[in-house]
């Protein structure tokens, strides 16, 4: 140094400031046990038996390692080589090895099949809770999973089928291999049911099935025709839709032949998705391409029903962890971070808003495990009744309020949740996949309505299950009898689902947490969803609401 002339690094060290007041990341904890609605509703909805093995489920997928490959799997999205280097037709999907850990996860823990593979009390409440824990590390690689998990109940009404089929769907051996299924000990399995013209009108699909000898359920036909959606392109088989002189009919169609020559399902190209990166999703061309028939002719909707109520169910529970994740990550963030002095966390405005988003968590939270315990008792009527009703109830408002809440989760980290570095950006791309998938919000209020005029019963079956919070709260006492004379006026009912059905997922949210959860969280979501008009907007809870143990409540203690 040059002490009369000193430079500017003499004056200035390279070291400009100190780093503090900042966040850090949520990570190396565990899922389950730091969500207290979760291990509640595991408990209180018959899954009590599973609390030691999703602890454990829990503590593995918090570490920061396997946080990471959700990340990764993102970062590094498929690829497709229709051909191999000798020009040889393969359609091959290939992932980041992050992606093949994830299924190999899930698939391990038994999230594609454990309520087929070992039924018993609380099988679906088990298994919807480890879904749940595990989109939030990565939602894309659930698209697999979901499906493999759905096609059991179809492809049971075809028992020539299920027999070969199903121990290998069920089996917890992950194979990405690009092999004939025959060759495999797991497999996997995708969907294929929209075509260009219909989109969720299947009755519109063109994909003529014809029989190469005789005809009928289990037996082998030939496929010509495109899927403008075939979801997984990198599964073992797909359930397919496609028309027969009987009508639309359901098939499995394997991708390759049992010989172990390349079935003639042909992959054109990857889908470029804004969300859901992670996962592959195709546009492919059938140029009679192998399939066996599953259920009747002509009975393929009906057929495939049962899967695509399974798949509903699993967006349910996607878009409520994708609640839980953005409302963890806001709260993590706001129990640190500091604003002209004093911790966000303690800002009576924030903790309006923070509370909010917790309650809107909990409520989704509350009625997936609910309708997770109906699936488990579907010999029983009334729990078949809301399984058929508000299957399609929940789906539409849990998906539909996903992407607000992603939203106001990500503002209240401020500038930085907007950085591809933060988990917001995915998460955010993530919120609007589950509500239009598997049926878009219409869809979803008109089924309702079809439910409700095809089997009334289910009116009645829903109207005793919101009355067993029945004295519990005022404001939802009043909403329920409202909501009594709405349906029981005919006209214009189409043009009024929307309101008709926000009205019934309210109630069903309400006398769920009137029920089970703490009073301040009841009377807080009653007053707030119900006293309020639904409450539109996030951060406007009513005066008097408990705030600081709503927060408390859902804060994960790391």
């Amino acid at each position: 140094m040059n002490a009369a002339h000193p430079t500017p690094t003499d004056l200035h060290p390279a070291e400009t400031h100190e780093v503090f007041n900042v966040s850090r990341e949520l990570a190396n904890y565990n899922l389950y046990l730091q969500d207290q609605a979760l291990t509640e509703a595991v408990a209180r909805e018959g899954a009590a038996w599973a609390h030691a093995d999703l602890a454990v489920f829990g503590d593995l997928i918090g570490t920061a390692e396997h946080l990471e490959l959700g990340a990764l799997a993102n970062k590094n999205p498929p690829e497709l080589d229709t051909h191999d280097r000798f020009g040889h037709r393969i359609d091959q999907v290939k992932f980041h090895p992050a992606y093949h850990a994830l299924m190999k996860t899930s698939i391990e823990h038994g999230l594609h099949a454990s309520p087929w593979a070992d039924p018993r009390e609380g099988a679906h409440v088990a298994r919807a809770a480890r879904f749940y824990l595990h989109s939030q590390v990565e939602a894309g690689h659930g698209c697999p999973i979901t499906m493999t998990f759905a096609s059991i109940p179809s492809l049971r009404t075809t028992p020539a089928l299920a027999q070969w089929w199903e121990p290998r769907i069920t089996s917890r051996s992950y194979d990405p291999r690009n092999v004939v299924h025959t060759h495999k000990a797991g497999l996997t399995i995708g969907m294929a049911m929209t075509e260009k013209q219909g989109g969720s009108d299947v009755r519109a699909n063109t994909t003529q099935a014809h029989p190469i000898g005789v005809e009928g359920p289990g037996e082998a036909y030939e496929l010509v025709g495109h899927k403008y959606f075939v979801s997984a392109p990198m599964c073992d088989a797909f359930l397919v839709l496609a028309q027969t002189p009987a009508g639309l009919s359901c098939f499995l169609m394997p991708r390759w032949r049992p010989d172990g020559t390349k079935n003639a399902l042909q992959v054109l190209r990857l889908k470029r998705k804004m969300g859901n990166v992670s996962n592959a999703s195709s546009e492919t061309e059938l140029r009679g391409a192998l399939a066996w028939m599953v259920g009747e002719p002509g009975r393929g909707v009906r057929t495939i029903i049962e899967m695509v109520s399974m798949t509903r169910f699993d967006c349910m529970i996607g878009s409520s962890a994708g609640q839980r994740a953005a409302v963890a990550q806001a709260l993590h963030h706001c129990s640190i971070r500091s604003a002209f002095g004093t911790v966000l966390a303690q800002q009576p405005l924030m903790r309006n808003v923070l509370a909010d988003l917790a309650l809107e968590s909990e409520g989704s939270l509350a009625l997936t495990m609910r309708l997770a315990r109906a699936m488990d008792h579907r010999d029983d009527t009334h729990e078949d009744l809301l399984v058929r009703l508000c299957t399609a109830v929940g789906k539409y408002w849990i998906c539909k309020r996903t992407p607000q809440h992603a939203y106001e989760a990500m503002e209240c980290i401020g500038g930085s949740g907007v950085m591809e570095d933060s988990p917001f950006p995915r998460l955010f791309r993530e919120s609007p996949v589950n509500a239009i998938w598997e049926g878009s919000g219409n869809v979803q209020c008109l089924d309702v309505l079809r439910a409700m005029q095809k089997t009334p019963a289910v009116v009645q079956a829903f109207f005793a299950e919101v009355g067993r919070a029945k004295g519990g709260n005022a404001l939802l006492d009043q909403w329920v009898g409202a909501l009594k004379g709405e349906i029981g006026k005919l006209d214009e009912l189409e043009y009024r689902a929307r309101g008709l059905v926000d009205r019934m997922a309210l109630a069903l949210q309400a006398a769920l947490l009137v029920q089970h959860a703490p009073g301040f969280v009841a009377d807080a979501f009653c007053a707030a969803r119900l006293g309020q008009q639904g409450a539109a907007q996030y951060g406007t809870l009513p005066r008097g609401v408990d705030c600081a143990a709503i927060i408390s409540r859902a804060t994960a203690k790391v």
